[in-house]
C-alpha cells in the first residue's frame, strides 16, 4: 500500500529551483535512503512530507491517519522544562490517554451498580484490550531497554535544555523510536552514537513494523538498513531498488548508459543540423525550382525543435586528495607500554600496551566514554611513551578551530607554505581549493573543507605520521571518499579514532577496541574484526 506519494513536485527558494518536478513513491514499510550532494534538497523533501515547508507547485500524498515522526537536529524548546525521564514516559501520550480512561471506569466500577456498572465494565475491559494490544503493560520495560542500549540512564533525572547539542539530539531519537509512528523520518540519525549504539538502531530499525526515510551520510547504516535508495540530483529522482552499495554500483551504469545515449543524440542532432544545412544549399542553387529541398529542410529543422534534449550526465567531480612524504618514519612509529588511564577516578584504560609500526593504519573504536580521545592525548603527551625519533606527528583532534576565524583559507596556508603565492595556490588546488575558493573566510568554512586545509597545514611540515580523532564527522560522502583514497595512497602511518565503519573498512590494516578497560588488537578492517568477535 502506497504510504506517500510526492507527485510533481518543484520548491523554490526565490532564486532557483532546488526541486525540480519531483516524483517518487514510498509503500507501506520500506525503509528508503534519500542520497545526494549537500544542498541537493534532502532534508527539504523531509520538511515538505511534515508540512513544515510547503510546494511551489505539485503536490504531497500522505496516507490518511499516518502518524509522521520526525527527527531533526534542531533542539525541541517544548521540552526544555522536562526531564529526560518525563520527555521518555511522555513519548506513550495515546497509551496514557488510555489508561487515564481505564482508570476512570475503574473507578465508577466500584461505586455504580446494576446496568451501569456492566457498562462501566464492558468500556474498561475494552479499553484494556486496546492498551494490551498495543503495549500498554510494557512501556517500562521498553523505557529500560531503549536507555541501556544508548546508554542514557544517567541522564534520565536531569532537565533537558542543560544537555548538550548531541545528548539532545540522542534524546529525540530515544523518544521517537518510542513514540512509534507509522512513518519515520529520519535526518542524520546516527549523529553521536558509537557503534554500539549504531548496531542496536540497525536492528530496531529492519525489524521496524512502519515506514522509514532516511537521511545519512553513514554509508554502512544505509547499506544495513535501506532496501531501496532514491538519489536526489538536479531536482529529480532516481530511484534504486537496493541498499547503498547496490546504489553505488548501478548509477555508475546508469551515467555510463545516459552518456552514451547523450552523446548519440549530440551525434544525431550535428547530423541533422548539417543536413538542414545541405538541403537549404541544395535549394538555392536548384532556384527557382529548390522549393521542395527548402520543404525537407524545414520539416527536419520542426522535427528537431520538438526533440526532447538529454541533459549531459553530470561526471564524477571528485579530484583525488596528494599526501605526500619526504621522509620516512622509523619502523616503529608509537611502543606504549603500561598504559594507565583514569578521569575523575574513573578507570578508563588499565595496565595495557599499544604498538604503532610504519605504514600501518591502525584504527582505534570502543564505546563512547571508553577512553578512546584520552589514549590519543597520552600517546602524544606522555613522556613514557616511545615514538620514532624519524616520526613527524600532525594531530587533527575532534572538534578544532582556527587562531582567525575571519582570516581566509589563503592566509591560513601561507603560515606553512615556503614559496610564492602562484604555486602556494597550485598546491591548494591540490587539495580541492580552486579559483575564489582560496579567499573564503575561516569561519564558514564546511567539515570537509576544514579537514582539507588541516591536512594541508599539516603536510607542509612533511609530517609522515597522521593522528585524526573522527576525521569523518560533519562531512559528506563525497569528501568522505577523497578522504579514504588520500589515506590509502598515503606513504607515512596513520592511527585514528573512528565511529564510521564504512569508512574503517576502506582504510583500516588493523582495528584496537577497547574492551573491558584493556586494548585488544585485531588484524584486518571492521569486518574482519566483527568477524572474529563472533566466533
Amino acid at each position: 500500500m502506497m504510504e506517500i506519494c510526492v507527485n510533481n513536485v518543484t520548491k523554490n527558494f526565490g532564486f532557483k529551483n532546488v526541486l525540480d518536478r519531483l516524483s517518487f513513491e514510498v509503500k507501506t514499510q520500506e525503509k528508503i535512503a534519500l542520497v545526494g550532494e549537500n544542498g541537493c534538497g534532502k532534508s527539504i523533501i523531509l520538511k515538505l512530507i511534515t508540512k513544515q515547508e510547503l510546494p511551489t507547485s505539485g503536490y504531497i500524498f500522505i496516507k490518511k491517519d499516518s502518524k509522521i515522526g520526525y527527527l531533526t537536529q534542531e533542539p525541541i524548546k517544548d521540552l526544555f522544562s522536562l526531564t529526560v525521564k518525563e520527555i521518555l514516559y511522555k513519548s506513550f501520550d495515546e497509551l496514557n490517554k488510555i489508561k487515564s480512561k481505564m482508570d476512570k471506569y475503574q473507578e465508577k466500577m466500584n461505586y455504580l451498580t446494576g446496568e451501569k456498572q456492566i457498562n462501566a465494565i464492558n468500556k474498561f475491559l475494552k479499553l484494556q484490550d486496546e492498551f494490551i494490544s498495543a503495549g500498554g503493560y510494557e512501556i517500562t520495560s521498553k523505557v529500560d531497554k531503549i536507555t541501556s542500549a544508548f546508554n542514557i540512564s544517567r541522564l534520565l533525572n536531569l532537565k533537558y535544555e542543560i544537555l548538550s547539542g548531541g545528548e539532545k539530539t540522542l534524546i529525540n531519537l530515544v523518544s521517537l523510536l518510542l513514540s512509534n509512528p507509522d512513518i519515520l523520518l529520519l535526518d542524520e540519525p546516527t549523529n553521536h552514537l558509537d557503534i554500539n549504539m549504531l548496531e542496536y538502531l540497525e536492528e530496531y530499525l529492519k525489524n521496524y513494523k512502519g515506514t522509514v526515510l532516511i537521511v545519512s551520510h553513514d554509508r554502512y547504516f544505509l547499506d544495513k538498513v535501506a532496501g531501496k535508495t532514491i538519489l536526489i540530483e538536479n531536482g529529480r529522482a532516481n530511484v534504486f531498488h537496493g541498499n547503498y552499495s547496490y546504489f553505488v554500483k548501478e548509477n555508475e551504469k546508469r551515467i555510463e548508459k545516459e552518456f552514451t545515449l547523450y552523446k548519440d543524440q549530440q551525434k544525431k542532432i550535428e547530423a541533422m543540423k548539417r543536413s538542414i544545412k545541405k538541403l537549404r544549399e541544395f535549394g538555392k542553387k536548384a532556384y527557382p525550382k529548390g522549393e521542395t529541398f527548402f520543404k525537407r529542410a524545414k520539416s527536419i529543422e520542426k522535427r528537431l525543435e520538438k526533440l526532447e534534449r538529454k541533459d549531459k550526465p553530470k561526471p564524477n567531480n571528485k579530484i583525488p586528495l596528494k599526501l605526500d612524504v619526504n621522509k620516512r618514519s622509523g619502523k616503529d612509529v608509537i611502543i606504549a607500554k603500561n598504559i594507565n588511564i583514569s578521569f575523575d577516578n574513573n578507570i578508563l584504560i588499565n595496565d595495557s600496551s599499544l604498538e604503532l609500526y610504519y605504514k600501518e593504519r591502525l584504527c582505534i573504536i570502543g564505546n563512547n566514554g571508553t577512553g578512546k580521545t584520552s589514549l590519543i592525548k597520552y600517546l602524544l603527551d606522555n613522556k613514557d611513551v616511545k615514538i620514532s625519533e624519524s616520526a613527524k606527528v600532525g594531530y587533527i583532534p575532534q572538534e578544532f578551530s582556527f587562531d582567525d576565524e575571519n582570516k581566509c583559507i589563503l592566509d591560513e596556508a601561507r603560515r606553512y607554505f615556503n614559496g610564492d603565492e602562484s604555486i602556494l595556490r597550485s598546491a591548494l588546488s591540490k587539495f580541492m581549493f580552486y579559483e575564489q575558493d582560496v579567499f573564503k573566510r575561516l569561519g564558514i568554512l564546511s567539515g570537509g573543507e576544514k579537514i582539507r586545509l588541516k591536512l594541508f597545514c599539516l603536510m607542509q611540515e612533511n609530517n609522515n605520521v597522521l593522528i585524526l580523532d573522527e576525521p569523518t564527522n560533519h562531512i559528506d560522502i563525497n569528501a568522505k571518499e577523497v578522504l579514504e583514497e588520500a589515506i590509502n595512497n598515503y606513504s607515512g602511518t596513520v592511527l585514528f579514532i573512528s565511529h564510521d565503519r564504512y569508512f574503517i573498512n576502506k582504510v583500516a590494516t588493523r582495528i584496537i577496541n577497547i574492551e573491558n578497560k584493556k586494548l585488544v588488537s585485531y588484524v584486518g578492517n571492521y569486518d574482519n574484526f566483527k568477524n572474529k568477535k563472533k566466533i
